[in-house]
């Protein structure tokens, strides 16, 4: 085998012959000569190819210079997820020695996965670490140059990484790329953050909406289909909804407002969520729950707001913010809930920059080095602490109450307690902000002493309580006192904006009307904890095939 060709892994298997005779079932031989394009940067979704003789090779283009990704010989095959979601190709695939391949349309792969379990394994196995892979290289067709001191280039970046998109980031300041990229499209301090899109688009200082209309994220997605089931919410709750109904043939469309993963994806680690003894970080639980719905067919629309339900008919009909409707027959809100904000004037100017809702490698990044502060006592910020105390220099955790043990794991708060480089300061709250264009200082208040002190900070996390995304529910659903929705036996004592029409009582995650469910964070009683969420995601798979059979 060339040194030049992948050698066997996951990553890049060597099919035996008889595994290529099942895939040959599904698939279109082509002969092919050195320098055939198989497929460029966004085309419609390419097909897989499986080599039988000959090479061919996976390049991307970042910053408008061609970098080879891998190449693959006989017995291997070319593709990853974008095959599964039905996304635009991000990549070149290129002939460099003669011979046959076999194509692989997307349409036919998804059959070949459903249908052959030990072909699925492989393929789905080299497709995760592929992406992976992609990702953590920054191969791909996104390149955003921008500033950890801006608000909208952490903004895109973690879009990108949530959805898993692979993309070249370039720092103003450290990377000498980065200027000569800034100078070549002739932008200023006010296109921060530039972002070159399928290396021909360049979009200043852009919205996630646009960057994912500029990469045709959602072009594959029917706008007129009736489904089964539509997701609101891409969280674990939502997602594990969409893996257990697709994978029982229902048609599923899941609407997220930025990109999968909900609150677990700002986590670095969960370690108590079983089947992961070492832990699992939030990107890496979302991704593979991403992957093993689309498997089975569902679709995810990522960067778009449901703005309306209309819930005087069925199907239900949901309106986007931008006026797309889409029908169904029945709804599971998996809108999950949002950090609470801090009681303070200024705290909007400091959002993304010094001022973070989410705690992963980017913001760790930016204060490398430096004190920083955790403001909230539930595990999501334990965790935060706990990962921030490795490369930063100390945490400072700020507690309303004289305790944590009633809202975090004894695991966490060993931990915590053990780490001499986070200091837990109990019954206290921060009572101002101030800053230039990055904070530079903070002021908290002991609630005990009355005493307030101020210290120079530049990086405060804040993880306190959670308010659910429910306003747009209001006039078709029963919200308790504090805007969760109400399901089941809850609804008995409540006062819903629609009479209840069936004869039936509501089943347990139906929310007031009919076929429209909620799980999650967003639902009344929910037990904050992903386990809780997921099993909530699937038991209410049982429950919508109930409601589809009453029609």
């Amino acid at each position: 085998m060339s040194e030049n060709v992948s050698k066997p892994s996951a990553y890049a298997p060597i099919l035996s012959e008889t595994q290529i005779d099942r895939i040959r079932v599904f698939a279109r031989r082509q002969p092919v000569a050195a320098g055939d394009i198989l497929y460029q940067p966004n085309d419609e979704t390419p097909s897989v190819f499986v080599v039988i003789s000959g090479r061919i090779q996976i390049i991307a283009v970042v910053g408008g210079e061609d970098q080879l990704v891998t190449t693959y010989g006989p017995g291997q095959f070319s593709g990853e997820l974008l095959m599964i979601s039905g996304r635009r190709s991000i990549y070149r695939c290129q002939v460099v020695e003669s011979g046959e391949l076999l194509e692989l349309c997307a349409a036919d792969l998804r059959t070949l996965i459903a249908r052959d379990a030990e072909l699925s394994d492989i393929i789905m196995n080299a497709f995760l670490a592929r992406r992976s892979t992609l990702r953590d290289a920054g191969h791909g067709n996104v390149v955003v140059v921008g500033s950890n001191g801006s608000a909208n280039t952490l903004a895109l970046r973690e879009f990108l990484s949530r959805d898993g998109h692979p993309y070249a980031y370039f720092e103003i300041g450290y990377d000498a790329a980065a200027q000569k990229l800034l100078d070549q499209f002739a932008g200023d301090s006010a296109d921060i953050p530039l972002v070159i899109c399928n290396n021909a688009v360049v979009l200043r200082n852009p919205t996630p909406q646009q960057l994912a209309e500029c990469l045709g994220l959602n072009l594959a997605i029917d706008r007129t289909a009736v489904r089964d089931l539509i997701v609101v919410g891409a969280g674990p709750a939502g997602l594990a909804a969409a893996v257990y109904a697709a994978s029982e043939g229902l048609s599923v469309l899941v609407i997220e407002k930025a990109a999968p993963g909900g609150q677990a994806g700002s986590s670095s680690k969960i370690e108590n969520y079983l089947g992961f003894p070492t832990g699992v970080s939030g990107r890496d639980l979302a991704a593979r729950a991403i992957a093993q719905s689309e498997k089975f067919g569902a679709k995810i629309m990522v960067a778009r707001s449901v703005a309306r339900l209309n819930c005087e008919e069925v199907p239900y009909r949901v309106t986007l913010e931008d006026g797309q409707q889409f029908q169904t027959r029945t709804i599971v809100l998996a809108t999950g809930a949002q950090y609470n904000k801090l009681d303070i004037a200024n705290l909007e100017s400091f959002t993304g920059k010094g001022i973070y809702y989410n705690a992963t490698f980017m913001e760790a990044q930016a204060c490398t080095g430096e004190p920083a502060i955790v403001v909230g006592g539930g595990n999501s910020a334990g965790q935060a602490a706990v990962f921030l105390a490795q490369n930063t220099a100390g945490v400072q955790m700020m507690i309303r109450g004289p305790s944590l043990a009633a809202t975090m794991s004894r695991y966490l708060i060993q931990r915590i307690e053990e780490n001499p480089r986070i200091q837990v300061r109990y019954c206290s709250e921060i009572t101002g902000l101030s800053g230039g264009d990055h904070l530079e200082q903070v002021s908290w208040r002991d609630k005990t002493t009355g005493a307030i002190k101020t210290e120079p900070l530049r990086h405060v996390f804040v993880m306190t309580g959670a308010s659910p995304k429910t306003p747009w529910l209001s006039q078709c659903v029963a919200l308790d006192a504090k805007g969760f929705v109400l399901t089941g036996h809850d609804l008995a004592a409540a006062q819903a904006p629609i009479p209840w029409p069936l004869l039936r009582p509501p089943r347990m995650l139906e929310t007031s009307l009919p076929g429209v469910f909620a799980v999650g964070d967003a639902r009344s009683g929910n037990v904050k904890r992903v386990a809780a969420a997921v099993g909530e995601g699937s038991i209410v798979v049982h429950h919508v095939h109930q409601t589809l059979s009453e029609k």
